[in-house]
């Protein structure tokens, strides 16, 4: 008997065969990068697929048998091959235009001594007139083999039914397995620029080396979702490629990783801002600072390499060094907490996760409004917002949103209702925050202020 989880399902083959385009076929969205150039994904990718019959866990690799001329080859290899290992069924990609390559018959002889079931994927079969070009394809010595188009979405119900097959044959146990884990789990982006140790981190967290760690920047190209349990929580942990200027965006791969960088910010429910303690605060780092700050993300900064500043020292008098040194330098996140950390020697990374589930548990407790009202309404009277065009802001009665599908981290989000909405000036809107946070810090967590005037209330109240 399997244990008592989703069983996975591993996509492996050589370079620019189709792959990273049947993962995101089979997961129902484009998470592996696509793209003509050999060798563009390294890192195994993983993906939780919940509407298939039987749910599993799908896993994108990097082509084996690339010639990379990074110095990739060997590691991607060893993804793969751990891939493989792991793995309860594997989805073997040919390239059916190509015919039988010297690579899929080494790699067959691989799968067949692997003891895991293998489904043959004939890829690129745009027509059922190439139908039978995949005849050759029988030599590899493989049962089950299925001819799809990626490109084209061609016999997909034909290969979902094939792995329904397939793993039906395996005894699982998905008894105590719930559908609803995966919905609830909370996001959790690593970003930060190149070479910060943002995959060193994800692989300290796992124990593992399911990322590739490097001292070249631009190592990960996609955002890899990685689904972690820690204290009985349930997260997903997203690791993104480095984002730099985009001046310095050298290679169209390139751009399209920093692109899911900044889609990752976007469907994350809390971002972990990764520093170099070791080289201090860059323009860049602030530049993805705002990145956070603008899509209204909960945020965490952790200052890596923290083992590198003033090693001799004592802990605390190197924290409260840091402190002076980075002085206003995140002076535009001020709600996010900071915590030193060392992925490389695996320091401290509990106190990542006392402070998410701090932040989490903030969120779940919003301020009760009579309680917002009267703070609000004792900060106008204390300090009065400036008069403009003769005048002068009125709140007539202010209320924390919901959002009609809760998240696991729901952002604070505060409506007023004033007289005249364009009295109120950002900078008077940053005074209110502050007094709101001396009274409730919601450390971690962004406020956003929606202005209504009281004719649009009155619109509302009709409708």
């Amino acid at each position: 008997m399997l244990p008592n989880r989703k069983p996975l399902v591993a996509i492996v083959g050589r370079p620019n065969v189709g792959k990273s385009a049947i993962f995101n076929r089979l997961a129902g969205r484009r998470i592996s990068i696509v793209h003509d150039q050999p060798g563009v994904t390294r890192d195994r990718i993983a993906t939780e697929c919940n509407k298939a019959r039987i749910p599993f866990e799908l896993t994108d690799t990097g082509g084996i048998g690339a010639i990379l001329d990074d110095g990739f080859a060997e590691q991607v290899r060893m993804e793969a091959d751990i891939a493989i290992h792991s793995a309860n069924l594997v989805l073997f990609v040919a390239d059916a235009r190509e015919g039988v390559h010297p690579i899929d018959l080494e790699l067959a002889k691989v799968l067949r001594q692997g003891g895991a079931p293998v489904l043959l994927v004939a890829n690129k079969v745009d027509t059922a007139k190439t139908d039978p070009d995949t005849a050759e394809f029988s030599k590899l010595g493989f049962e089950q083999q299925v001819n799809v188009s990626a490109a084209h979405g061609r016999n997909f119900d034909k290969l979902e039914q094939g792995i329904y097959e397939e793993l039906s044959k395996l005894e699982l146990d998905l008894s105590d397995y719930d559908k609803g884990v995966a919905e609830n789990r909370v996001k959790v982006a690593i970003v930060g620029r190149p070479n910060v140790g943002k995959s060193s981190l994800i692989n300290a967290i796992l124990n593992d080396e399911r990322s590739i760690v490097s001292d070249v920047a631009g190592t990960t190209r996609d955002a890899v979702d990685v689904p972690y349990e820690r204290d009985g929580n349930q997260y997903l942990l997203i690791d993104t490629a480095g984002i730099r200027k985009r001046t310095r965006r050298d290679t169209s791969v390139e751009v399209f990783s920093v692109m899911r960088s900044e889609k990752s910010i976007r469907r994350a429910d809390i971002c972990l801002l990764v520093i170099d303690a070791s080289s201090g605060v860059t323009s860049q780092d602030r530049r993805i600072a705002k990145m956070v700050l603008d899509e209204h993300k909960p945020c965490i900064v952790l200052l890596n390499k923290f083992d590198l500043y003033h090693p001799d020292a004592r802990f605390q008098d190197r924290i409260e060094q840091f402190r002076e040194d980075l002085g206003d330098d995140l002076f535009f996140l001020p709600y996010a907490p900071k915590v030193a950390i060392s992925a490389k020697n695996r320091q401290y990374l509990g106190k990542i996760f006392k402070a998410v589930q701090e932040v989490v548990e903030i969120s779940a407790d919003p301020i009760p409004t009579g309680v917002l009202n009267r703070l609000l309404q004792h900060s106008i009277e204390r300090n009065p917002p400036p008069a403009r065009q003769n005048r002068r802001l009125k709140l007539l009665y202010a209320t924390q949103r919901r959002e009609d599908k809760p998240k696991p981290v729901p952002v604070p989000e505060y409506l007023l209702f004033v007289n005249h909405a364009n009295l109120l000036t950002r900078t008077y809107e940053r005074f209110l925050e502050n007094c709101i946070r001396k009274e409730y810090p919601m450390e971690g967590l962004p406020f956003v202020f929606r202005v209504r005037s009281h004719r649009e209330k009155r619109k509302q109240e009709k409708k």
